[in-house]
């Protein structure tokens, strides 16, 4: 069963995804992110690129030819990507089939609307009996 990780309080929220991602690659660990928004992507692709500012993080997004040896995957659909281990939703919605993943790691920001999604979501896995675990981002 997919194992749901929800870390919330973050004051930026593309930061904290992001340096959560530095972490996972630090870690030798693949990940995908789910961004359906393109304002989102295109910010979490231009901050991998400039932070940390002495390091790397390497990326791109899911559908380029270099995919298939690039740890961070950045795409806007789940449908055609064969990773399954690990995705990051930058989504306000539940990503679809994301049951198909080892572990959904969901980032929330401080914002109001951010926050009512991810209860919804939260209520949703819960329902379906998933475990969901929290890690508070507000005090970094």
């Amino acid at each position: 069963m997919t194992q749901v990780f929800f870390y919330h309080g973050a004051s930026d929220r593309i930061a904290a995804a992001c340096a959560l991602l530095g972490g996972a690659y630090a870690k030798g660990k693949a990940m995908l992110v789910y961004a359906p928004e393109k304002e989102v992507a295109s910010s979490v692709d231009r901050m991998l690129w400039t932070h940390p500012a002495l390091s790397f993080v390497p990326h791109c997004s899911a559908d380029s030819p270099l995919a298939a040896e690039t740890p961070i995957l950045i795409t806007d659909t789940l449908e055609s990507v064969a990773q399954d281990e690990r995705l990051m939703n930058l989504s306000r919605e539940i990503p679809p089939g994301f049951s198909r993943f080892q572990n959904l790691i969901e980032v929330v920001g401080q914002e109001e609307a951010d926050r009512n999604a991810a209860r919804e979501r939260v209520k949703f896995y819960k329902d379906r009996g998933y475990e969901v675990r929290y890690f508070d981002l507000s005090d970094r």
